[in-house]
């Protein structure tokens, strides 16, 4: 296992961003920069041993500052929506940026993804802190952050989140990469099949804010429980769909086991399959709607669909549903979450 640093180039505040790359002794390896704690390249083999990247990213730190799409990014404080921008607090309100159709949506207008973060590395792991100040973004509490990446010799990239407060604040953390797992400049992922260990998912309104009721995926294109293609239900009437533009939902995972697998996601092509543990309660399935026409790595131009997220998360918009899974961190308590992507051709 080796960890390597080069520089990557300055974002706009002066900051030298550098590119890590962790490779494991089958010479599969990833990238991860420390602007956003980005993860930028995943690099595994396919069902003829060829390298591929099967995650979405960009050449420079310019374009990861106009990337409109959190591409690889660990998003907070908040990841995903919260209504109006504002949450109720130990009977205080809190107002938060406005950034997605009237609500607040990974972290406002400058969240995780926008930040320069520190680094160490510890042996085999690469670690990133940063400090969110006190009312950064709106939100209460300075808060302490440190989200560790590790890439085995078993294909498990293995992301670890821990964040603590010196006041009660809320915290929902995840990573925001696109996954192609054909090649990221292989066009669109409506051939990939996906499996959810999800029976029941959270209802969205028309601008995917969960409404707080629980639907059951049963008898509806919902339905992953058993492997079925991404596209092949995404253009049907149904109103969660249109409500989406596709899939951009949050699904409830059904095991209640600490570490709990997930399901997989499988290329159709490359034959590559990527299994998904995680600790958190759900997971975000969005199948890139609304990606922006923009230029990739490999000068391909990713547009929708062209990479989807599973976005391993707390419920969205939770403080506006009591039955939903508090993200209320207490004062000194410790945030500690984990999710695995093992990588394997099957």
């Amino acid at each position: 296992m080796s960890i390597l640093k080069n520089e990557f180039g300055f974002d706009k505040e002066g900051n030298k961003i550098y590119e890590f790359k962790i490779e494991n002794k089958k010479g599969h390896y990833i990238k991860v920069l420390n602007y956003g704690a980005t993860l930028r390249s995943i690099v595994v083999s396919d069902k003829d041993k060829n390298l591929v990247d099967v995650c979405l990213g960009y050449t420079t730190i310019k374009e990861y500052e106009e990337n409109d799409g959190y591409f690889g990014a660990i998003v907070g404080r908040h990841a995903n929506r919260i209504k109006c921008g504002k949450f109720e607090l130990n009977d205080t309100t809190y107002t938060l940026y406005t950034n997605d159709r009237g609500n607040h949506l990974h972290g406002g207008s400058k969240g995780f993804d926008k930040y320069t973060w520190d680094y160490e590395i510890d042996k085999d792991k690469l670690i990133f802190k940063r400090e969110s100040k006190h009312l950064e973004e709106g939100y209460p509490g300075n808060l302490q952050i440190k989200v560790e990446y590790e890439f085995n010799d078993d294909d498990e990239l293995i992301i670890d989140y821990e964040a603590s407060s010196d006041e009660d604040t809320i915290v929902n953390l995840t990573n925001h990469s696109y996954f192609n797992l054909n090649g990221e400049d292989s066009g669109t992922i409506l051939n990939h099949t996906l499996k959810l260990e999800s029976s029941y998912y959270t209802e969205n309104d028309e601008v995917c804010l969960p409404t707080g009721k629980i639907l059951s995926v049963k008898n509806s294109p919902f339905d992953f429980r058993k492997p079925k293609k991404i596209g092949e239900n995404i253009n049907d009437s149904h109103i969660q769909l249109k409500n989406g533009l596709g899939y951009d939902h949050n699904y409830i995972l059904d095991s209640k086991e600490n570490l709990k697998y997930a399901g997989y996601l499988h290329g159709d092509k490359s034959k590559i399959k990527m299994d998904i543990h995680t600790t958190c309660p759900a997971v975000q399935f969005y199948s890139g709607n609304v990606l922006t026409n923009r230029r990739g790595k490999s000068k391909t131009n990713y547009s929708e669909r062209a990479g989807l997220c599973l976005e391993t998360q707390y419920y969205p918009n939770s403080l506006e549903h009591k039955h939903f899974p508090s993200i209320i961190l207490k004062k000194d308590d410790l945030f500690k979450e984990k999710t695995i992507y093992k990588f394997l051709v099957e």
